[in-house]
């Protein structure tokens, strides 16, 4: 083979390579493919239950179901006298509210403002009686009823919450040592701050418009 022939097929063999080269740098190296991703697991519910406690009984709901309206509603058969009252309050209520409901150190139960007046907006640290600021003298029931005595809210009978309501608007002269107050007395009493409170006017929440509002331009 002559040399002429052998530099050409030389020639030709760098040539191939060398375009082959730029063809292979040119073509773009295949993705790699992403792996598939899993099924997407459903929500998780809401257990039904917490799986503590039980249902309440009718039992239950009526130890609770005690609430005593202004009105008298909700009040319960028995009666009682301011005497039948003191006894019990001693024992149970006067080393939180004193001898006479007035000493404390907790609140004042009894007093009365001069003129039964009404200043406690402009002077806060006027004690809150049961005599110059409670509106209902049923309240006083139910208070006592479901609150007291703190440590063993719920344990008078309902003759001794009489008894000790009857007490309490005594200390506060609104009702005479005689006094026998029971579920029909008792809402008749009137308290010297009734007055002072009345319904909101503005009622519950309104409904919203079902027209949109006119534009005055």
């Amino acid at each position: 083979m002559t040399s002429t022939r052998r530099a050409t097929i030389t020639f030709f063999m760098l040539a191939v390579c060398a375009i082959g080269g730029v063809a292979m740098a040119q073509t773009p190296a295949p993705k790699a493919t992403a792996p598939a991703k899993p099924p997407a697991k459903a929500p998780a519910q809401p257990p039904t239950t917490f799986g503590i406690g039980r249902l309440a009984t009718a039992e239950d709901i009526a130890k609770v179901d005690i609430d005593v309206h202004p009105d008298g509603t909700g009040l319960p058969a028995g009666r009682a006298t301011p005497a039948d009252g003191a006894p019990i309050y001693a024992a149970k209520c006067s080393a939180c509210h004193g001898q006479t409901g007035r000493e404390g150190p907790n609140d004042r139960l009894a007093g009365r403002l001069p003129g039964d007046a009404f200043p406690f907006a402009r002077d806060p640290r006027i004690p809150h009686t049961i005599g110059n600021y409670w509106p209902y003298a049923t309240t006083v029931f139910d208070y006592i009823r479901r609150a007291m005595p703190p440590l063993e809210p719920g344990s008078l009978k309902d003759t001794e919450v009489y008894a000790l309501t009857a007490y309490l608007l005594f200390l506060n002269d609104l009702v005479p040592a005689d006094a026998v107050l029971d579920a029909t007395s008792l809402p008749k009493i009137k308290m010297p701050s009734r007055d002072r409170f009345v319904p909101d006017p503005r009622g519950g929440p309104r409904a919203a418009p079902t027209t949109a509002p006119k534009i005055i331009k």
